[in-house]
Order: structure tokens, then C-alpha cells, then sequence
């Protein structure tokens, strides 16, 4: 009979059934396994890697946050640009142009000419007023370019005061004389495109119109003027209404011996600003009331020179918005004072503080990870450090997105739970246990709401900080005093904590 068919024979089985299990790694590869899972300087060094790698996108949320800060400032800027920028009101300031004698042409051997004058000068000689008194409302309004905002406003100003008796005595006039005929007086205004209405003084009771432009720039570089005649033997007597539009501030020259300031609005958010501070500013839910007053002895300058003004700026800020670096705020060398329309707090600010504090977060988020991982013998893959921490900078971008919308605070509570559930079900699917992602959960809100705090301080923030630092710091040594950093204790899995 034929043979049987042949059949191969059966793997090989354990006594419960089943193939065999593959052969064992060798003992290196064991041992390099094993110490690469347990071994936390390991874990310590991939942690430090990923943050490095996390610097990327805070930096870059800096410059994003400084990219919205721009275009929000353009887009302000267009808005006063086509109303009125931040005004600087100056004068009015009495001008009387200084005529030279005429000077022959010298010439060198060489043909050099060395002097020459044909009788006339751009030298004037100013004389600033005794009494300078302004009086104004402020009709604020509220324009919208897109998402951004900015506070545009109407002001009616009626000025009035008086000069003294012409005089250039003591003066250095360069042997010229003040040519009483030609005078004018000026008014500088910074952004002529403000003015809404004709402008009028009154001089010694005639009523004259005012003309654009001023015919130097010794003391503006803009706004009004207007002919005047003067007697060399009186008092000069003056008085007029300017009807101004302008955005966010307005501010004035303290160009009188004595000049007094009045101000009222209907804005409940002022803040007096300049080199002066105000004598009162009254601020209720229907507006506000300021009072200046600043005498010439407070100034760097005198009520009488010839040439440029000794300001130094010319008393003009120019149309150009610049709200980024406040330089209204600061005191400066023609002693300007007044009032800014504040306009609540500024959200990219305070997320640019906050984002100050990211590298920060990252590294206490880790650490709370870290420490659960080390001690609560549970795993967790530096892949999942990393996605950790990219939920912790997407907080930031959140925060910048939510605040140009609503108010800061919202803004930071809305995306703090946002990343706060993201990061709780997250952790509850490396850990599987609510318990831990809880405890992870609540040690980060802990550490938002410790920023959020810092951010609302202002004075007390360092000390608060370090204060607060100081505790963080004591607690991670506390978790960590028992961890067994050289991992020998010989066991498998975390913890890694020594015995006793």
C-alpha cells in the first residue's frame, strides 16, 4: 500500500498548552532596560530636554503678543489720525520779531564769505503771560476700529489772561530791535486736525481771527496765529474759545507766571498726568473735576527769551498715537501737565506679565507630575510630558485670544478651566485614577490662581512672590527627601523611595 501522507510535526508546548515564550533578552539589554525605566536622573534629564523645547513657544507668544499690541495701536493711531491726536495746548505766547541792523559782505582773499545780513532775522523775541487762565469740558466718546477701542473727545476751552509791558531788557538781541509792528500772538496746538470749530481772540477787547500756521518754529512747530498791536507802555489783555478734538489725552503748557487750570468731564476713569499733579481731581459716577495751578517758579524757563524755546520740545507731542510707552506719564522738560482718559486695564499687558511666569508654570506643572510618578508608583512617558506641557503654553494663547473680547479676569478664568479639564482627563488616562488626576487638577489651580494673584498685585508683588516661591521650594524638598536619586533599592517599579 501507498505511505501515508506526511504530516509536519507540532510546535513544541508548555505543559498548559500553547508556544513557547520567546528566548530572553541578554543580560546587558536586561540591565540597560531595566535602569533606563527606573532610573530618575534619566527621567530628570528628559524633562529638562522638553522644557528647552517648550522655550520655543513662549518665546514666539511673546512676539505674537507684541504683533496684536502693534496692530491694536494702529489701529487706534488711524482713528485719532482722522479726529485729532493726543493735544498739548500752548499759549497763547506774544511774539515780537527782532530786526538786525544790515551787515556788508567781508569776504577773504580766498572769496569765503564770512558775514552777511540783510537787515532781517527769524529771531523772535516771546513774551509769555502773567496770568494764564483755562478753563474746560471734556465731551469724552468712545470709537471702535474692529476688536479695538479707543477714547476720542471734545474739549471747549476758553483761555484768558494778560501780558506785560514789552520789554527786551536784559536780553541779549544781538544789537537788534523788537520790531512792535510785525508782533503776533500764537497758540500751539499739535494736531491741527482737531480744530472744529474758528478760532477768535480777543485783544484788548477787538476781536481778531486767528489764521493757520505760525510764521517760526522758535516756540511750535504748529498750530494758530494772529497780528496783534501792542502798546510799548500797557497792559495787553486777551481772551478766547478753542473747540479741540483730540484722543486719550490732552495736556497744557504752563507758560503763564501763574497758570491755572479747570477741568470737568463726564469720563469716570481719569488720571492727571505730566509734571504736575493736580490740586484736586474729584472723581464721581457722573465724571470727573481737576484743578492745576503751577507758577513760573516751578518751571526751568523765564516769562521772557529770544530764540528757541527753552522747553526743549517745542511744546508739541505730535499727532503720532503712542500709547505702548506712556510718554505723557513721565515729566518733561517744558513741564506739561493734564489729564488722560484711562481706558480700564490693558489686557495685553497684563497677559504679557503672565506670560512672563510660563517657564515658570511649566516647570511646576512637571514637577507635580514628576513627584506623583516617583511616589505614587505610576508611569508617566516623556511623550506625555511633553503634550503636559504644550496644554500649559496653549493657556497663554488662550489667554491673549479670550482678553481681546472680554475683560482680563474672564478671560483668565475661562482659559484656566479650559486647560484645567484638559489636563484632569488627561491624567485620569495615565494614572486611571480620579483620585490622582484630582490631586494634579487642584495643584495646578492652586498655581493659577497664585499667578492670577500675582498679576493683581502691584506693590506687594515681589514680596508676595518670593514669599510664595519660598513655600513651593520647601514643599518639593519635603516630597523629596526619601526618593532614591541612585536607584538602589533594587526595585523594578517606582517608587523609588528608600526604606525607613
Amino acid at each position: 500500500p501507498p505511505p501515508p501522507p506526511y504530516t509536519p510535526p507540532a510546535a513544541p508546548t508548555t505543559a498548559s498548552s500553547g508556544p513557547l515564550p520567546a528566548p530572553p533578552a541578554s543580560g546587558a539589554d536586561s540591565t540597560r532596560s531595566q535602569w533606563a525605566r527606573r532610573s530618575v536622573t534619566l527621567k530628570l534629564v528628559a524633562i529638562a530636554v522638553i522644557t528647552l523645547v517648550l522655550l520655543v513657544p513662549l518665546l514666539l507668544l511673546d512676539s505674537l503678543i507684541n504683533e496684536r499690541e502693534l496692530l491694536r495701536d494702529n489701529a487706534r493711531s488711524e482713528l485719532s489720525g482722522k479726529w485729532g491726536g493726543p493735544q498739548r495746548v500752548g499759549g497763547p505766547v506774544l511774539t515780537i520779531p527782532i530786526t538786525r541792523p544790515p551787515v556788508a559782505v567781508v569776504q577773504t582773499q580766498q572769496g569765503n564769505v564770512m558775514a552777511t545780513t540783510d537787515g532781517t532775522t527769524d529771531l523772535g523775541l516771546h513774551i509769555l503771560p502773567d496770568d494764564l487762565e483755562i478753563t474746560g469740558t471734556i465731551e469724552p466718546e468712545v470709537r471702535r476700529r474692529g476688536i479695538h477701542e479707543v477714547v476720542l473727545y471734545t474739549t471747549r476751552l476758553r483761555i484768558k489772561g494778560t501780558f506785560p509791558r514789552p520789554s527786551a531788557d536784559g536780553l541779549n538781541i544781538g544789537g537788534g530791535t523788537a520790531d512792535l509792528a510785525r508782533a503776533y500772538v500764537e497758540i500751539g496746538i499739535p494736531d491741527m486736525q482737531g480744530l472744529k470749530e474758528g478760532v477768535t481772540v480777543t485783544w484788548n477787547g477787538v476781536p481778531l481771527e486767528a489764521g493757520p500756521g505760525i510764521p517760526t518754529t522758535e516756540m511750535f512747530t504748529g498750530g494758530l496765529s494772529v497780528p496783534v498791536t501792542i502798546s510799548a507802555d500797557s497792559v495787553q489783555r486777551f481772551e478766547t474759545e478753542i473747540v479741540l478734538g483730540g484722543a486719550q489725552r490732552l495736556t497744557f503748557l504752563p507758560l503763564g507766571k501763574e497758570t491755572r487750570v479747570n477741568l470737568t468731564s463726564s469720563w469716570t476713569s481719569p488720571s492727571a498726568i505730566g509734571s504736575f499733579l493736580s490740586d484736586s481731581l474729584a472723581i464721581t459716577p457722573q465724571g470727573f473735576t481737576g484743578r492745576w495751578k503751577v507758577l513760573h517758579l516751578n518751571r526751568n524757563y523765564g516769562q521772557r527769551f529770544v530764540g528757541d524755546f527753552p522747553g526743549g520740545t517745542g511744546g508739541n507731542e505730535g499727532a503720532e498715537y503712542n500709547s505702548r510707552y506712556d510718554v505723557e506719564t513721565a515729566p518733561s522738560a517744558d513741564g506739561a501737565f493734564g489729564v488722560e482718559l484711562l481706558q480700564g486695564v490693558d489686557s495685553y499687558r497684563k497677559t504679557m506679565r503672565s506670560a512672563e511666569y510660563g517657564l515658570l508654570f511649566v516647570l511646576l506643572t512637571f514637577a507635580t507630575f514628576f513627584f506623583i510618578e516617583v511616589l505614587g508608583g505610576r508611569r508617566v512617558h516623556p511623550v506625555q510630558y511633553l503634550l503636559v506641557g504644550m496644554a500649559v503654553c496653549l493657556f497663554y494663547l488662550m489667554l491673549l485670544a479670550f482678553s481681546e473680547y472680554v475683560v482680563f479676569d474672564v478671560a483668565y478664568i475661562g482659559a484656566a478651566l479650559a486647560i484645567l479639564a484638559l489636563v484632569l482627563l488627561y491624567a485620569k488616562a495615565i494614572f486611571d485614577s480620579w483620585r490622582l488626576a484630582g490631586l494634579v487638577a487642584g495643584v495646578l489651580a492652586a498655581f493659577y490662581l497664585y499667578f492670577y494673584v500675582l498679576l493683581s498685585l502691584e506693590d506687594l508683588a515681589l514680596l508676595v512672590g518670593s514669599v510664595g516661591l519660598f513655600v513651593i521650594l520647601a514643599g518639593v524638598m519635603y516630597l523629596s527627601r526619601r526618593v532614591d536619586w541612585y536607584g538602589m533599592t533594587g526595585r523594578d517599579e517606582p517608587p523609588t523611595v528608600a526604606a525607613g
